[in-house]
């Protein structure tokens, strides 16, 4: 559906810059009460790194999968690893939860959910690292479940988005696993939101769409831990100059977003570097539309083009 005048002007009154944390966490809070929870098949479990830290990760399994992946502790399920949004400080698997259960049911992929650290409690690179280390876990079979390396797919949006892509970097540089393919969903991938800006969607998105231009400065600041940071590749995947090596790519992007040009340029320099990518403009959608439930158009739209981006692995 087209946004018409009196959308645009009804968006306008609620886009405003400035983020509380207490109070945008509560906002978002309320996605999770949900009364459908108990009848999802999930499985909570905490991984426990090295310093003695536990991470928290969810799975969901498909409805009418027979989940003896529970008791034989091997799956032949493809998997998406899913880092959610929330500029690094809202959010959560919980107010996730309706959007990875359908992901998974759509897909029939086994979603695994992780609660990385959010700021301001946490700066970077404290959430990227235990994404990071949930991922290596699975691709070196570290995990509860077994599972095959080259059927999982890394899968973010927003600040999810910026630590799939990330992730992928840091994967390559370290050389402990490879990952084979990402989805990043309306991807912050670049450092400045402000005037001085190279994107145009910055400018012609960042006040009116609900996700301002200040806003995701605000939530970099948060998730900063010094200003040097929005140099470091890892925190911004455009800085990256070295892109070989990197997964099969899809990228979606909404219209009406200011990250909308940073992914799609972030997706021709991926491809320039020799890596496969695809990139999709969501028409008429707005940033964060993807966790809106699967019966909302542009995410089933969204959900076709996954599945059709995931059967091409499964022909091969």
């Amino acid at each position: 559906m087209a946004i018409n005048n009196t959308m645009k002007r009804l968006l306008k009154s609620l886009s405003y810059d400035g983020i509380e944390v207490k109070s945008s966490r509560q906002l978002a809070n309320l996605k999770g009460l949900d009364p459908l929870k108990i009848f999802r098949n999930t499985l909570d479990i905490k991984m426990k790194t090295d310093d003695g830290h536990q991470i928290p990760v969810r799975v969901f399994f498909p409805e009418e999968v027979v989940t003896t992946e529970k008791a034989t502790g091997t799956t032949d399920l493809p998997v998406f690893l899913f880092l959610h949004g929330g500029g690094w400080v809202t959010e959560s698997v919980d107010t996730y939860e309706r959007i990875c259960a359908r992901l998974a049911q759509e897909t029939k992929h086994l979603v695994i959910a992780v609660e990385y650290r959010l700021a301001p409690e946490y700066h970077f690179p404290a959430g990227l690292m235990d994404c990071y280390y949930v991922a290596k876990a699975l691709y070196k079979n570290e995990f509860f479940l077994k599972i095959n390396p080259d059927k999982i797919t890394v899968i973010g949006d927003s600040a999810g988005g910026n630590l799939t892509a990330a992730l992928s970097l840091m994967a390559r540089d370290k050389g402990e696993f490879a990952v084979a393919r990402q989805i990043l969903i309306y991807p912050a991938v670049y450092n400045d939101y402000s005037a001085r800006s190279p994107y145009h969607s910055v400018q012609e998105n960042g006040s009116d769409y609900l996700l301002t231009a200040g806003k995701i400065e605000d939530y970099m600041a948060l998730y900063q831990s010094k200003p040097e940071d929005r140099e470091n590749p890892y925190f911004a995947p455009l800085l990256e100059a070295d892109l070989t090596k990197q997964p099969d790519t899809l990228i979606l992007t909404a219209e009406f977003d200011p990250l909308r040009d940073e992914g799609e340029d972030y997706g021709r320099r991926l491809e320039e570097a020799g890596n496969q990518v695809e990139v999709h403009r969501i028409k008429d959608a707005l940033h964060g539309y993807f966790a809106l439930g699967i019966k909302y158009l542009h995410v089933q739209e969204s959900i076709d083009i996954i599945n059709h981006f995931m059967q091409e692995y499964a022909d091969e």
